[in-house]
């Protein structure tokens, strides 16, 4: 698979090829990658992979931020179905519909900030990184005028190379600190959100007061740096194909199946979290060895020639098969509707209020973030 204007990429993730390769890991460990469509979902799925066994101290490990243990993506069967089950009705199909006045709302309003500034514009900075923040501050529960605050946070969590574990451990800390603060808070008042939820989920006996913590940060970070990445990777994609913006420009009924290929073509999130085996599997060619640890390149998947017709190409109109981008099975991202729901608008916003944009000539018009699990642009400069 080679680059194809995908950014940067460990070597593993910009071959060709499918099946089943022994890689090592950014942390220096062995790991089985599965570049292959079909044993990906499989990996997702067969519960003789484990995410448990998988946070265990002397695990295989992919790099330095992953989830904590007793985050929900960190477990298995009925303790993963427990808290899954406490927060799934915030993100059902329909309680995200309900949202979209809400999102078209925010959207709107960032984009007439652009058009009252005049042409030219970074869309990272001006749409990309505020939009979802907004989003996810009033789905959850966060005060506005603490996004920046949780943001700076949570960047660094998901860097890689450019900050120390103990920078992390200590970003950690403090977004633990402020949590566990605003749930006090938010215990003296009657708010609708889902942070309010949880915490009657708590004083029920559903969750305890660690769980509680977890889940809402995970909740705002897991949808995040993701949606921020998604926006500016989707928009870059579309304005690099003008055959592709020219179909989209002339029907706008077809903002959604292209929002759904673009998810396909360019997935912030370029890799499952990582399984470890408990008893011996077959994988194509190569038996997996309980023990061992497996992670599955999305990207290949998304990619699978035996799955898609010429995968690398951008088709508005949409492609049968399910992409990988939001996992498959039980840890499926529970986000995925809202994430859908602003790269949809957004994308229909957008082209709607400015029919001439295009990627601007600057040399530095376009810069990717580096050392990030999810990737994204640091930089999206655009003009209309």
């Amino acid at each position: 698979m080679p680059d194809n204007g995908l950014g940067p990429l460990p070597a593993f993730l910009t071959t060709a090829g499918a099946g089943v390769l022994p890689i090592v890991t950014p942390m220096g460990d062995k790991m089985w990658l599965v570049r292959d469509y079909a044993l990906g979902r499989l990996v997702l799925t067969d519960k003789r992979f484990s995410r448990a066994e998988a946070t265990r101290p002397r695990a295989p490990r992919f790099n330095d931020a992953q989830p904590a243990a007793d985050a929900m993506m960190s477990m298995d069967g009925a303790e993963h179905a427990r808290l899954r089950r406490v927060v799934s009705g915030a993100f059902s199909t329909h309680r995200v519909a309900a949202m979209a006045p809400h999102v078209e709302r925010l959207t709107d309003e960032h984009l007439d900030a652009l058009a009252a500034a005049g042409p030219g514009a970074d869309l990272i900075a001006s749409l990309a990184t505020p939009l979802p923040l907004a989003v996810l501050c009033s789905v959850v529960g966060i005060p506005p005028e603490d996004g920046d605050v949780f943001r700076d946070r949570v960047e660094v969590l998901f860097d890689i190379s450019a900050s120390t574990p103990q920078e992390k451990s200590r970003r950690r800390l403090e977004l633990v600190d402020y949590m566990g603060d605003l749930i006090e808070q938010k215990r003296r008042r009657t708010d609708d959100d889902l942070l309010t939820a949880l915490i009657a989920a708590h004083d029920r006996g559903r969750l305890s007061m660690g769980e509680l913590l977890t889940l809402g940060l995970t909740l705002l970070m897991a949808g995040y740096e993701t949606t921020v990445g998604q926006i500016g990777l989707s928009v870059l994609a579309l304005l690099s194909d003008p055959a592709a913006l020219a179909e989209l420009r002339a029907d706008p009924a077809l903002v959604e199946p292209a929002a759904e290929e673009l998810l396909r073509l360019t997935p912030a999130t370029p890799l499952s979290f990582p399984r470890v085996a408990v008893a011996p599997v077959r994988l194509g060619t190569v038996t997996v060895e309980a023990g061992e640890a497996v992670v599955v390149s999305l990207m290949h998947g998304n990619r699978d020639d035996e799955i898609w017709a010429r995968p690398e190409h951008l088709n508005p109109h949409g492609r049968d098969a399910v992409h990988l981008t939001f996992g498959h099975g039980v840890h499926r991202c529970l986000g995925a509707p809202l994430a859908r729901l602003q790269l949809r608008i957004v994308l229909d916003h957008l082209l709607r209020r400015f029919p001439r944009l295009r990627l601007a000539t600057a040399p530095d018009a376009v810069v990717w973030k580096s050392g990030l699990s999810i990737r994204g642009l640091v930089r999206l400069r655009v003009d209309w």
